[in-house]
């Protein structure tokens, strides 16, 4: 008879690296809203990275690279938090994904009231889950955590690409 506990009922580790990351150093235990506190962590480091100027394909790469490396973790961190399909306190595909919704407005343009628009039309589109993204959440383990969080960020992207484009029309 084996008496370890399930993975349902055994302490969590807060402190495995998985779950460090994952949770993007605890801000996922937030409450209420986790996924809008991850959303909003990763805007002090879209302001660092657009007041810096860094070159375009230099923030693509990087923020594509941490969506890579954000599945791996995610599924690790999952499993670590007892096998559920997309715990609440997993937040690195939010901080993750809202980066990219600011991949179309040049560094030099993103200004507060845009990463404000970008916010909340990621958020929008993250919590409304339109297609597809809730069918990408059936995919497995941390592919599926990441990637309705990636396909709410291209239809934010979108969404203010063309907002942006009507100010610049219009003003």
């Amino acid at each position: 008879m084996n008496n370890e506990p399930s993975d349902a009922t055994k302490p969590v580790a807060w402190g495995h690296p998985a779950i460090l990351l994952a949770t993007c150093f605890w801000i996922g235990r937030l409450r209420p809203a986790p996924g809008t506190w991850g959303s909003a962590a990763a805007l002090p480091f879209i302001a660092a990275l657009s007041l810096a100027e860094v070159p375009f394909f230099i923030e693509v790469q990087l923020w594509l690279t941490l969506c890579c490396i954000g599945v791996p973790i995610c599924t690790i961190a999952s499993k670590q938090l007892g096998g559920q399909k997309d715990p609440s306190s997993i937040i690195l595909d939010e901080f993750a994904a809202m980066p990219l919704v600011l991949l179309v407005v040049p560094a030099q343009q993103r200004t507060w009231l845009i990463m404000l628009l970008a916010f909340l039309l990621f958020r929008l589109f993250d919590i409304t889950k339109p297609p597809p993204c809730q069918q990408l959440e059936n995919l497995p383990n941390g592919a599926g955590i990441m990637a309705d969080d990636l396909a709410a960020a291209g239809l934010a992207a979108g969404t203010l690409f063309v907002i942006t484009t009507l100010m610049h029309a219009y003003y």
